[in-house]
């Protein structure tokens, strides 16, 4: 069901149950939450697995474009 509706809203077919998953854990991180708790709302048994999920450092900010020279 979740494939299907990411193609109709025109989404990567990857998106999927963990991509959710991920985006919580994201979410709560950059909330300020805990990577213990974060572990604990994904009943995950490792946090390596946890911080796996973490996509706060996939942002790239302004900085970092900035010093593409041309």
């Amino acid at each position: 069901m979740i494939k299907r509706r990411a193609k109709a809203a025109g989404l990567p077919y990857s998106t999927g149950c963990h991509t959710f998953r991920a985006t919580d854990i994201t979410a709560h991180l950059e909330n300020g939450g805990t990577i213990e708790n974060a572990q604990a709302i994904a009943a995950h048994e490792s946090p390596r697995t946890t911080i796996l999920c973490n996509r706060t450092a996939d942002e790239t900010t302004l900085d970092e474009v900035e010093r593409i020279a041309i």
